[in-house]
């Protein structure tokens, strides 16, 4: 069925969460709803703060401007907008825009008659970025352990973060958590590549069904999971790799305190070695 014949179809009131039918409409190809109105607030909001905070800066250079968490001296308290208070609200309206945003994809769900699959991994994703910026430095005490806004500034935050713990890639959950990356992306583009190569035929080849691809997989590997169950594999890996690398931070600091690689003391001290 065609697009703009289907719309007719979906186009129809209900499915909303909250707000009813006012501001159940779309705006040409966009449905808007309650949760579209709040993403654009919190993010006109964030992205203005931002701006102004970094005009108050030394710099316009996008590579270098930063807005910086508050003092650890401040705890979980509020700060001077100056001294960190622009980087709580900027974080409020963050965690505003993406929550709002996962919930206008929920509506746009109920509307479609869907599943909730895309909300739920979108909802990863705004855990592993709260595990950063709220509940990490709430276990830790302060609201200066959140990461700095800036593309300079964070990563060295990132590198920083790192070297405290000496050997960061030691961490078992960091090793998962890049493990399940690499793996999504094999996934993916052998996923992408099958499809491509079936439905994309030479001029005047035919285009081939899915039993040629899980015969592809089956006489390369032996196996295939089939074309619904490589996109739940895809879906699985993806929400790991968000998932592990959420926990690989949350637990460096407030769990874990010294160096990774004392960690691995466990496996030396094993009875195969002695």
């Amino acid at each position: 069925m065609a697009l703009l014949s289907y719309e007719r179809k979906y186009r129809v009131r209900g499915g909303t969460l909250i707000g009813g039918d006012l501001f159940d409409f779309w705006v040409g190809p966009f449905y808007v709803g309650f949760f579209g109105v709040t993403a654009a607030f919190f993010s006109l909001l964030g992205t203005g703060l931002i701006l102004y905070a970094a005009s108050l800066g030394p710099t316009w250079n996008p590579w270098l401007i930063s807005i910086e968490p508050p003092d650890l001296s401040y705890g979980l308290a509020l700060a001077p907008l100056r001294e960190g208070g622009f980087w709580q609200i900027i974080t409020v309206c963050a965690i505003g825009a993406f929550v709002s945003w996962a919930l206008r994809e929920v509506e746009i769900c109920r509307k479609l008659g869907m599943g909730y699959h895309v909300p739920i991994a979108f909802g990863m994703a705004i855990f592993a970025y709260v595990t950063l910026v709220v509940i990490r430095p709430m276990l830790l005490g302060a609201w200066g352990h959140g990461f700095p806004y800036g593309i300079f500034s964070h990563l060295d935050w990132v590198s920083n973060t790192g070297y405290q713990y000496l050997h960061f890639h030691y961490n078992p959950a960091h090793m998962l958590a890049v493990s399940f990356f690499f793996t999504t992306t094999l996934a993916l583009a052998m996923h992408g590549g099958l499809v491509l190569s079936a439905t994309n035929p030479p001029k005047g080849g035919t285009v081939k069904t899915p039993e040629y691809e899980d015969t592809f997989f089956r006489d390369l590997i032996g196996y295939s999971v089939g074309t619904m169950g490589i996109h739940r594999v895809g879906l699985l890996l993806a929400l790991n790799a968000g998932f592990w690398s959420a926990v690989c931070i949350v637990i460096s600091g407030p769990f874990w305190t010294r160096g990774w690689p004392e960690w691995w003391t466990w496996w030396l001290n094993l009875p195969i070695w002695s």
